[in-house]
C-alpha cells in the first residue's frame, strides 16, 4: 500500500515510479478524490465542532432558566446530528475510491533497480559454478520415471494435471533438501521454523485478510485456490426477530457449534426462503484460502502488531506445501516438475527496520544461494528489472540454478525487498525506545529454496550415463548412508 501523504507531497515522484512499472499516471485522480474526502472531513468537523459549543451552550440557558433557548439549542443539536451520516457517508464513498485505487496498484522500485519490460531486461549480478557438461542429458521427469519415483499418470487421475506423485528414493531425497535447507537456515543464518496455517481467512472485510496483506488479493485472487464451507441450520432450530437470532437446537453440541458460527465475524449468516416465502433455513458461509507460499502466514505473524526496535530483525523459516492456480501458465512447463499446482518449498522471511533492509535482503539472498553451493548446483543471480518484478517488490533477486536436461538456467528462488508496502496494508510497525509513534516496518521474503525444483535440479545435474543419480555429499545425512539412486 502507498503512503498518500507521500502522494500529496510529491505526486510526480509516485507517477514517474508508476511510469517505471509500465502504468499510466494516478496521482492526479487519487489527488482529487483526496481533496473531496478531505472536504467532508472539513464538514464533519465543523458539524462536530457546533454540535459540542450547542450541548454546552443548552447546560448554560437551562441553569439560566431559560427553557426557550434551550429547547431551540437541543432542536440544533438534532439538526446537527441528522445531517453528519450523509457526510460520513460521501467522506466513506471517497476513502473507499482512493483505497481501491491503492489496493491495485504494486510497489514502486527502487532507484537501483533496472528499466525493462520483461525478463529480458534482468541484469546479470554473480555467476556461481561451472555448468556441467554431460552428454545427452536427459530431464527429470524422463530421469524420474525410469527410476520408478516419479508418477505424473496416476497424480493426474487423482487431481488432474500440474500434480506428481513422488515414491521411494525420489521421495525421500525430496524430503532430505527440505531437512537440510531447514537445518542450514536456522543453525547458521538464526532463521526461526515455523509450521504454520496452510489456509487463511478471506475477511468479511478484504482489507484485513491475510493475502491483502502481502499483496495476493484483490488482484491475484485467480492466481489462488480456495475452499467454500456452507453449514445451513434448519428453520425448525431457531428462530429469527429482524438481526436477532436465538437458537432452539436441544441437543447440546449442535448448539454450541452454532452459537460459535453466530459469534465468528469471518462467518457470513444469511437467511434462506422458500419460494413461496417462507423461511428454509439460515445459511453460514465461509471462504479461505490455500497459501501460494509460506510467505503468507509468516509475514502476517507481525500483522497490527507495534514491535519493539531492539528485537528487530526478526527471521522466519518454514517448509510448507504451496498451491497456485498457474492460471497464466497455460501451454508453459506442462511437462514435469517446473509449474505444479502443488509444490513445496522452504520459505524465507524477514521482518526488519528500514535502515537494515538493503543489508537484509543481501543476506537473505546469500542464505538462498549457500543451499546451491553446498549442494554444488551450478547457478547464477540476476537482478530483476522493473517489468519483471512481483507486486510487493521494491527490490528482487531471482537466483536461477543451471538445468542440463533443458540446456539452461531456470529460476528456483526469488528474494524480495517489500520495503513498507506489505507493512501498511497489514498495519505493522516498530517502535524504538523513548519514542511516542510508531514507524512501519520492513518486509523481506525468498524461497530458501523451492524443493520440488530443487530436486530436479539435483535429479539433472547428478545423473548418470547408467540412468541412476548420485546423491549430493550434503544430502548424504539425511539419506541413511544412500549414496545412488537406482531403480528399484
Amino acid at each position: 500500500m502507498h503512503d498518500l501523504k507521500e502522494i500529496r507531497d510529491n505526486p510526480q515522484a509516485f507517477d514517474a515510479g508508476l511510469a517505471r512499472r509500465g502504468l499510466p499516471p494516478k496521482a492526479g485522480e487519487i489527488l482529487a478524490l483526496d481533496a473531496e474526502a478531505r472536504r467532508f472531513t472539513t464538514v464533519l468537523n465543523e458539524l462536530q465542532t457546533r454540535r459540542n459549543a450547542a450541548s454546552k451552550q443548552i447546560g448554560a440557558a437551562k441553569g439560566k432558566g431559560d427553557e426557550a433557548e434551550a429547547a431551540r439549542l437541543m432542536k440544533e443539536v438534532e439538526e446537527i446530528k441528522a445531517q453528519m451520516p450523509a457526510a460520513e457517508a460521501e467522506q466513506k464513498k471517497f476513502l473507499d475510491q482512493i483505497n481501491d485505487i491503492l489496493a491495485g496498484l504494486p510497489n514502486l522500485p527502487d532507484a537501483e533497480v533496472p528499466q525493462g519490460k520483461d525478463e529480458s531486461g534482468n541484469e546479470e549480478v554473480r555467476r556461481t559454478g561451472e555448468p556441467k557438461k554431460l552428454n545427452s542429458a536427459k530431464e527429470h521427469f524422463d530421469i524420474g520415471e525410469a527410476l520408478g519415483g516419479m508418477d505424473f499418470e496416476t497424480a493426474a487421475a487423482m487431481s488432474g494435471s500440474r500434480f506428481v506423485l513422488l515414491k521411494g528414493q525420489i521421495a525421500r531425497l525430496e524430503r532430505a533438501l527440505a531437512n537440510f535447507m531447514l537445518d542450514l537456515h536456522t543453525t547458521e543464518f538464526g532463521y526461526t521454523e515455523v509450521s504454520p496455517p496452510l489456509l487463511v481467512r478471506n475477511n468479511v472485510d478484504p482489507y484485513k485478510s491475510p493475502m491483502f496483506g502481502t499483496g495476493q488479493l484483490p488482484k491475484f485472487a485467480e492466481d489462488l485456490f480456495r475452499s467454500d464451507s456452507q453449514i445451513d441450520l434448519p428453520k425448525a432450530d431457531y428462530s429469527a426477530s429482524g438481526d436477532k437470532i436465538t437458537l432452539t437446537i436441544q441437543i447440546d453440541e449442535r448448539r454450541h457449534f452454532f452459537e460459535s458460527l453466530l459469534q465468528d465475524t469471518y462467518w457470513e449468516k444469511t437467511r434462506v426462503f422458500k419460494e413461496d416465502g417462507s423461511e428454509k433455513c439460515l445459511r453460514f458461509q465461509n471462504t479461505k484460502w490455500l497459501i501460494p507460499t509460506a510467505e503468507v502466514p509468516l509475514t502476517n505473524i507481525v500483522r497490527e502488531k507495534i514491535l519493539d526496535a531492539d528485537d528487530l530483525p526478526l527471521r522466519f523459516t518454514a517448509y510448507t506445501p504451496s498451491f497456485r492456480s498457474e492460471a497464466g501458465a497455460a501451454g508453459k512447463d506442462t511437462r514435469g516438475m517446473i509449474r505444479l499446482h502443488q509444490f513445496s518449498k522452504v520459505e524465507l522471511v524477514s521482518i526488519t527496520t528500514p535502515d537494515q533492509s538493503n543489508a537484509e535482503h543481501e543476506r537473505m539472498t546469500g542464505a538462498a544461494e549457500e543451499v546451491l553451493k553446498r549442494l554444488g548446483l551450478p547457478f547464477r543471480t540476476m537482478l530483476l528489472c522493473t517489468g519483471d518484478m512481483g507486486f510487493s517488490a521494491r527490490r528482487t533477486y531471482d537466483i536461477e540454478v543451471w538445468l542440463p536436461g533443458q540446456n539452461r538456467y531456470r529460476e528456483i528462488s526469488s528474494c524480495s525487498n517489500c520495503g513498507d508496502f506489505q507493512a501498511r496494508r497489514m498495519k505493522a510497525r516498530f517502535r524504538a525506545k523513548g519514542e511516542k509513534g510508531g514507524q512501519f516496518v520492513h518486509t523481506l521474503n525468498g524461497s530458501g529454496l523451492a524443493v520440488g525444483r530443487t530436486l530436479v535440479a539435483v535429479l539433472e545435474n547428478y545423473q548418470e550415463a547408467d540412468g541412476s543419480v548420485t546423491v549430493p555429499e550434503a544430502l548424504l545425512p539425511y539419506m541413511g548412508g544412500l549414496k545412488r539412486i537406482e531403480k528399484a
